[in-house]
């Protein structure tokens, strides 16, 4: 089985997120979690690792949250950022439907269910 090449990288906060975005998501991406928090040299490395790809950060609507924001844009300004509505805080407790409208907004193809009006 040959490997595909995965060009859009996603970075979120938790598992719970993660596991979220991919039951969303319908193209191949690649998930990365942070834990909330990353070092400098784990950045660095991260950076590397994801040159040339589509990286996007979505993250929660927090104090947490903006504070990984605020050092993702310091040291990867070329990552796009995807915001939740601020009154739903977490990505894992946003509904499907933002969370898909969110990603579809940033060319990232979602199964159409979540679109639909079911949360």
């Amino acid at each position: 089985m040959n490997e595909t090449t995965v060009d859009k990288v996603i970075i979120v906060e938790g598992t719970s997120d993660k596991k979220k975005v991919k039951k969303i998501v319908k193209e191949p991406v690649e998930i990365i979690c942070t834990n909330g928090t990353i070092s400098l040299t784990k950045l660095d490395e991260l950076i590397e690792m994801l040159f040339e790809k589509d990286v996007y950060i979505l993250v929660d609507a927090d104090d947490a949250g903006e504070k990984l924001r605020k050092q993702f844009r310091r040291e990867f300004p070329e990552a796009e950022h995807l915001y939740i509505d601020r009154m739903y805080r977490e990505v894992a407790t946003a509904p499907q439907r933002h969370l898909a409208t969110v990603l579809l907004g940033a060319n990232i193809d979602v199964h159409t269910e979540f679109l639909e009006w079911t949360d």
